[in-house]
């Protein structure tokens, strides 16, 4: 079958999205961007608070230089509105008019609170697709609670996971319970437009952050299945079906992963460890402690006895290699093992390389171009382009409000001086 020629056409491109959200739902207008929508993020004069998230651009604090902002933002347009102001909210409202799709990650009751909430939303367009991105959905007991990632994460079940046996669970480095809920805002408001295009009516995609994140964590929870007693306590930590072990260990220049793990699944492969153990790290052959154990980790059975003699086996043979080194050993001899890598190495890696993943964005205002992470996917006719650099505050307001809307320059004169814009 032929293959269709590269367009430069995005698959998207006829649809308009308004982004009213925040660090909850940004990741989800950029997602649609880079599918072609013409996405016009709405923050409030003097720009959004993420604008003010660290790190910065040459560590200067700057609503323009934010790179939390730059990485959530390429391929959008900003305006700034007051949508408490009468006058601002008459401006949204003309905006949603045209919009295809709305997106706003609010506290359940505000967006209605501003007049702009989805039945008000649906009347003035019935065809709108209106995302809302919350910790635990519009409706429902928890649905008003106070919540960040830490606690959407502890709620929705990752928590548990992490950390060590003798202290409580530990937070992942970087916030990411919202970034899973607008990535599935992102495929939900893509299923709403399928049925859309079908019906020509449009709906209320209601994502819970809660909900995603224990999505991501869904063997962890289906494991319950296959083990009568899944959570119990074990040297003052909480086990979790075969996920309790170890599995970060150090190399020569760096750290690896391994799954030292034991189950129905994970036992053979930790017959291949112990083989391996004995055949390349000089361990004796003869040693009955440790060669004993095959049958027992076959049948995915974890010997309390002997885990100190196999973490200590295990620990002298990661140190012994680099990562690279053991990354070969893996692949060659069907061990379960990942190279953990840094900023740096995934910036050097091959792999990327070859795959043409790095673009380069041009910033203007600064003089430069930077590097950016490549597309989430790769579209053989309608490949992803990085068409804008993230917005500076305010940047598309003359091109919106004027261009698009009709506003006289008076008009919008008057607007700025009020606050309103």
């Amino acid at each position: 079958m032929a293959v269709s020629p590269a367009s430069s056409t995005p698959p998207l491109e006829r649809y308009r999205v308004l982004d009213f959200s925040d660090e909850r739902g940004l990741l989800c207008g950029q997602l649609l961007a880079d599918l072609g929508t013409d996405v016009v993020v709405v923050e409030p004069p003097g720009g959004s608070r993420v604008r003010r998230f660290a790190p910065f651009y040459q560590d200067l604090p700057d609503p323009n230089g934010s790179l939390y902002w730059w990485a959530y933002n390429r391929n959008k347009r900003a305006i700034t509105l007051n949508l408490g102001a009468a006058a601002g909210k008459a401006l949204a409202h003309q905006l949603i008019a045209g919009a295809d799709f709305l997106i706003e990650s609010a506290s359940p009751g505000r967006m209605e609170e501003l007049g702009l909430g989805y039945d008000e939303a649906a009347r003035i367009n019935p065809r709108l697709i209106y995302v809302s991105i919350t910790p635990f959905g519009q409706a429902g007991p928890k649905a008003n609670w106070a919540s960040s990632d830490l606690v959407v994460l502890a709620a929705g079940g990752p928590l548990a996971l992490t950390g060590d046996d003798d202290r409580p669970p530990l937070r992942v480095a970087v916030p990411q319970a919202y970034l899973h809920a607008a990535a599935d805002g992102a495929l939900g408001a893509m299923l709403a437009h399928f049925h859309r295009v079908r019906s020509g009516r449009g709906q209320h995609v209601d994502v819970s952050a809660q909900q995603s994140v224990a999505i991501a964590t869904q063997s962890g929870a289906l494991a319950t299945l296959f083990n009568a007693a899944p959570f119990r306590r074990h040297r003052g930590g909480l086990r979790l079906g075969i996920l309790e072990n170890q599995i970060i260990w150090p190399a020569r220049d760096g750290h690896v992963t391994m799954a030292v793990a034991f189950g129905a699944n994970a036992g053979p492969f930790m017959v291949k460890i112990r083989q391996f153990l004995y055949e390349q790290s000089r361990l004796p052959e003869a040693d009955p402690e440790l060669k004993a154990l095959s049958p027992q980790l076959e049948d995915g059975r974890w010997p309390e006895e002997a885990r100190d003699a196999i973490i200590a086996a295990i620990r002298r043979f990661t140190q012994r290699h680099t990562k690279a080194q053991l990354m070969e050993i893996a692949q060659r001899h069907g061990l379960l093992i990942g190279s953990l890598e840094t900023l740096p190495d995934v910036f050097a890696s091959p792999q990327l390389s070859a795959r043409g993943y790095w673009r380069m964005v041009e910033h203007p205002e600064l003089t430069r171009a930077f590097a950016y992470p490549g597309p989430f996917a790769r579209f053989g006719t309608t490949p992803i382009q990085y068409r804008r650099r993230p917005p500076t505050v305010g940047e598309h307001n003359n091109e919106v409000y004027a261009g698009e809307l009709g506003l006289g320059a008076a008009r919008i004169r008057e607007l700025e001086e009020a606050g309103v814009i």
